[in-house]
């Protein structure tokens, strides 16, 4: 983010001489403990017994449900759940296709709703809702408490909220509106380079079945398939649940941050506005180091490289290709993108930190 310069949080490990493939859910499994080992073990069991709410704040597309899903593999996804605001409306939007679904919300919002419009005009706004509008406030808060009912109490890192200005205030009471009125809340602050954000979102691939995102150029799986029909390579989901899936690209995200260049200069306002907030905790997670800085905070298989594919037709097998990706940030300094993993390890610390394990 242009003028707003985070710390640099060091991964480095002195005397961690090993190396590991943060490709492969194995390896990272082994590279948590390696590198956060004894943060995992303190928030595995303060998890057993409490809750937390993180509040994950960060530019559209700034890699927010990733790090939520490596802190889950690398904590356990029994205690913690991940809430994207954006999906929660969207569910909700395409289960009123069901009838009994929508008396389900219909009660909920008869109980828990306070607005300025009726619940039928509250359906209405749901069932016509538009991508380029913002639907009312009060019923974001009302969904995000219809998501939670339908869930086992537990800690949440909440995605997209705030996602307007009028919102920042609701924020500042959104735990004690759920229910979470003695458990500890923070902000995580998510710095990403345009050039980042573009680049992911041009090569974007997600697994149909469990959600999980990837990247054609910038990260890639254990597994790259080829499809000769179409002449494209294609990456197979890490999870062994998933059986293999072909994960697929977004419609649009080839356009890269083009379309949503409105919605990031409102999420900057928001973020600029709500690091100016006292009172909460602040966990700041940047992206991007300078070149010349980078091996002093990181180690090198912890940098972004960017990856090529090559088709063997005589053995039908791909070869993937690594090569280093430089960027320039938004202040125009050259930096390398460091990998989701590393940023998770500077997530589990300062969280760890913040509730003081």
């Amino acid at each position: 983010m242009k003028g707003v310069h985070f710390p640099i949080f060091k991964t480095k490990v002195e005397g961690l001489r090993k190396k590991f493939n943060l490709s492969d859910p194995k390896d990272r499994k082994k590279y948590f403990q390696a590198k956060a080992g004894a943060e995992i073990k303190k928030l595995k069991k303060y998890l057993s017994r409490k809750t937390f709410i993180g509040y994950l704040l960060g530019k559209k597309n700034s890699g927010k449900g990733t790090y939520s899903k490596l802190f889950m593999e690398a904590v356990g996804e029994g205690h913690v759940q991940h809430i994207s605001i954006g999906d929660v409306v969207r569910d909700v939007h395409a289960s009123l296709s069901s009838d009994e679904h929508k008396g389900e919300l219909i009660e909920f919002l008869g109980k828990n709703y306070r607005g300025f419009h009726s619940i039928e005009e509250t359906i209405e706004l749901i069932e016509g809702r538009s991508q380029t509008k913002l639907i009312p406030s009060e019923l974001i808060l009302a969904l995000i408490k219809y998501e939670i009912s339908k869930r086992p109490k537990r800690a949440l890192f909440i995605d997209g909220f705030p996602r307007a200005i009028d919102q920042i205030t609701h924020s500042l009471f959104l735990k004690e509106l759920l229910g979470y009125r003695n458990d500890p809340d923070f902000f995580v602050f998510i710095d990403v380079p345009e050039k980042v954000i573009d680049e992911r979102m041009k090569s974007r691939v997600v697994c149909p079945i469990c959600k999980t995102p990837r990247g054609l150029k910038l990260l890639t799986t254990k597994e790259v398939g080829y499809d000769k029909e179409k002449k494209q390579f294609y990456l197979i989901c890490d999870n062994p649940s998933c059986n293999g899936a072909r994960m697929v690209a977004k419609e649009g995200d080839e356009l890269g941050i083009g379309p949503i260049r409105k919605r990031l200069e409102l999420d900057d306002k928001i973020f600029r506005e709500l690091l100016r907030l006292q009172g909460i905790p602040k966990i700041f997670l940047r992206n991007s180091i300078p070149v010349k800085d980078a091996l002093r905070y990181v180690d090198d298989y912890e940098i972004t490289p960017a990856y090529d594919y090559k088709w063997n037709p005589k053995t039908e097998k791909v070869t993937t290709i690594e090569k280093p990706w430089t960027v320039k940030d938004d202040d125009k300094v050259p930096s390398y993108s460091i990998l989701p993993a590393a940023i998770v390890v500077a997530l589990i610390k300062q969280i760890a930190g913040v509730l003081k394990l």
